[in-house]
């Protein structure tokens, strides 16, 4: 039973980064009794380069092991018409690296996904934290061996339940008393059907932003210095339905909203509306070299680009860490690079947390960017990038894939960040610099909301943002806009 397929992603790169998505966003497993849901393996190609799995297909008795207990000791079994379970949990990575390295046939693969992986589970209990962390571990590097392999065989997810345990259980059995699963042995049975999957038309990349003009005496406030606050939104993972990335992108889109929700009280007031005009953006692309935001600064009008001071990126800030770290491309004796840190380092003391400052110089001449304001420095515009990483991801990396749930980020240390960029701004927009004053505080009007970050993170943790599968009007993108442009 085949669900919508996917269409053809034109470039999202420039000529020397191409990226081709081909996706059946979510099938469903059959067998005679009963029907569950998987979900397929992302399919694209870079530089003419194909990556992910071809096939969508499945008709193939079901297995455990890579080894049959009716083969030479030691010997690989026959797979070629077996499609085989395995639970992320018992998954033996290095043997499956060395599998898939040596591209050794097999009738297809089933990844069985804990449930607190399920975007649409909200209920963490029955997991340690220790063995949720083993798996997140071994979660994020399965996700990174699958999208960079080009696999000749379907390759699913699905989660575990009481019945596919079941199921599993007597395959297992079966397995290991020497009768596998056959056409005259019976066992059974995985099929898929689902048709071949279609190329995605050429996806339209949607930024979104919205603007709060800050107040001068003539009343243009388009003279005025602006400051941006910028996120990526979007997602990447090697399932393209169940990439929701909670803390990466979702961390920062929340604090975004929050922050604008923040100073949209402020500026209400012309009593204290700042003499700065405020620009935040939700950009597309972010998995993509950041492809929207550079979209996005070149359709600016350049009298508006000129006038903005810096931007500050907000990147993965969910997490427990109590550590945060502002990156940029501009020496760190630049005017405006001292101002921010200064600026953050003053609030980041007061709240006890440590910020720190990394600077990687960017190299024009190679078209992949590491960091969304590294987009902003090609175009000479001030900008860093707040985020609990030290360091930048390689390429699809932290993108918000398999172990990206909402189960690993932390409300408080949202609200945390946002406190950090809403005072420091504050108080550089209002002369405050320097001063232990709290603009934002608790049990004020000004106070943050933690229900309203809450019911964002939820949202955002149940719903999948790869970019070629957003269209215009999808109602992520139509609730973004609504609260932007409110």
């Amino acid at each position: 039973m085949a669900k919508p397929q996917g269409s053809v992603l034109e470039p999202l790169y420039s000529s020397a980064i191409i990226l081709l998505v081909i996706v059946t966003a979510c099938v469903e497993l059959c067998d005679a009794v009963t029907v569950v849901d998987v979900y397929r393996l992302v399919q694209y190609d870079l530089a003419g380069v194909p990556f992910g799995s071809r096939l969508a297909a499945l008709n193939h008795h079901a297995g455990s092991s890579l080894f049959s207990a009716s083969a030479t000791a030691g010997a690989a079994a026959d797979l070629s018409r077996t499609v085989l379970i395995l639970p992320v949990r018992e998954l033996n990575l290095t043997f499956i690296k060395e599998y898939i390295g040596q591209t050794k046939p097999l009738g297809g693969l089933l990844l069985l996904l804990p449930p607190i992986f399920n975007p649409l589970n909200t209920d963490s209990r029955g997991e340690s934290y220790s063995a949720k962390d083993n798996i997140k571990e071994v979660l994020t590097e399965l996700d990174q061996l699958l999208i960079h392999a080009n696999i000749p065989y379907p390759v699913y997810f699905g989660f575990e339940d009481d019945h596919v345990n079941t199921v599993l259980a007597d395959v297992k059995k079966n397995d290991a008393a020497g009768q596998p699963a056959t056409a005259t042995t019976g066992g059974y049975k995985l099929v898929v059907v689902a048709r071949e999957p279609k190329k995605i038309a050429s996806p339209t990349i949607s930024n979104i932003q919205g603007w709060l003009p800050g107040l001068k005496a003539d009343g243009d406030s388009n003279q005025l210095p602006t400051i941006a606050v910028v996120a990526s939104y979007d997602t990447f993972g090697a399932a393209p339905a169940l990439s929701v990335g909670s803390d990466s992108s979702g961390s920062g889109v929340v604090a975004l909203l929050e922050i604008a929700r923040l100073f949209s009280i402020l500026y209400s007031n012309p009593k204290t509306r700042g003499s700065y005009n405020l620009l935040f953006a939700l950009t597309s692309g972010g998995p993509y070299n950041y492809n929207g935001t550079n979209k996005w600064l070149r359709s600016l009008d350049q009298r508006v680009r000129e006038t903005i001071d810096y931007s500050i990126c907000l990147n993965s800030i969910g997490s427990i860490s109590n550590e945060l770290w502002i990156h940029v491309s501009k020496p760190p004796d630049n005017v405006y690079i001292k101002q921010i840190f200064e600026g953050f380092s003053s609030v980041s003391e007061e709240m006890g947390i440590k910020v720190g400052l990394k600077h990687k110089k960017i190299n024009i001449s190679n078209p992949r960017v590491a960091w969304e304001h590294e987009q902003f420095s090609r175009q000479r515009v001030t900008a860093a990038t707040l985020s609990e990483l030290s360091v930048a991801p390689d390429f699809l990396e932290s993108t918000g894939g398999l172990s990206d749930s909402r189960h690993f980020v932390n409300e408080a240390s949202i609200s945390r960040s946002v406190k950090l960029v809403a005072e420091s701004l504050a108080r550089h927009i209002y002369g405050q610099e320097g001063k232990s004053i709290d603009i934002f505080a608790d049990d004020s009007s000004l106070s943050i909301n933690p229900s309203y970050i809450r019911s964002w993170l939820q949202f955002l943790s149940a719903t999948p943002r790869v970019a070629p599968f957003l269209s215009k009007n999808d109602p992520l993108i139509t609730a973004l806009k609504k609260v932007c442009f409110a």
